[in-house]
């Protein structure tokens, strides 16, 4: 950030009066910008036994598959959310059966929230940021080509309560940055997959 949204004045980082943390200052007309973490809503829309997956049309991760999600938009709940980015990516009408997963994200700034949901009619399209939707059965799931790690983490989760038959209770975690991957036959990825 380097000007002030309120009266256009650069700012500074510093920590406020009363605060503990720095935080984008404006100088001029004393505006503090804070900078808190987005919330992204999404969707294990179900259908007959097999998810909904999107692939994505849109960077990152383009051509990777996930689940229907994004950020959330003012003046909606998290529920509304997961519903429009379901109908948005994959053209589906989804009923919410409940929350399942509460996954943060720190080092991105943020935190998943993941509803259950069935397809209303069992109708799906790809939308605008998907190049395809496909139902999927847990052998079928694209586990290599899975666009973002919170989704292999639900998806694990969640296949594995419904082994349980048990219920699906809240699933909650951090999902933790790991070290760039290096690209399969260079030196540094043959010798970790020598350890592994």
């Amino acid at each position: 950030m380097n000007y002030c949204s309120n009266c256009g004045a650069s700012v500074v980082l510093r920590i406020p009066d009363g605060d503990n943390r720095e935080r984008y200052v404006c100088e001029h007309c004393d505006t503090i910008h804070y900078q808190n973490p987005k919330i992204v809503a999404g969707c294990i829309p179900e259908w007959e036994g097999r998810i909904l997956l999107c692939k994505r049309a849109i960077e990152p991760r383009y051509g990777l598959w996930t689940l229907p999600a994004g950020f959330m938009e003012n003046g909606e709940t998290t529920e509304q959310a997961a519903m429009r980015e379901t109908e948005e990516e994959a053209g589906a009408r989804v009923e919410i059966t409940g929350l399942y997963g509460l996954f943060s994200i720190p080092h991105i700034s943020q935190v998943y929230m993941l509803y259950r949901g069935t397809l209303v009619d069992g109708a799906f399209e790809a939308g605008v940021e998907s190049l395809e939707c496909r139902l999927f059965d847990e052998g079928d799931i694209p586990w290599e080509q899975l666009a973002f790690p919170v989704v292999k983490e639900t998806l694990k989760r969640y296949f594995s309560d419904r082994r349980r038959g048990k219920g699906f209770p809240l699933q909650r975690g951090e999902i933790v940055k790991h070290p760039r991957r290096e690209p399969a036959g260079s030196p540094q990825a043959t010798a970790s997959e020598d350890r592994g």
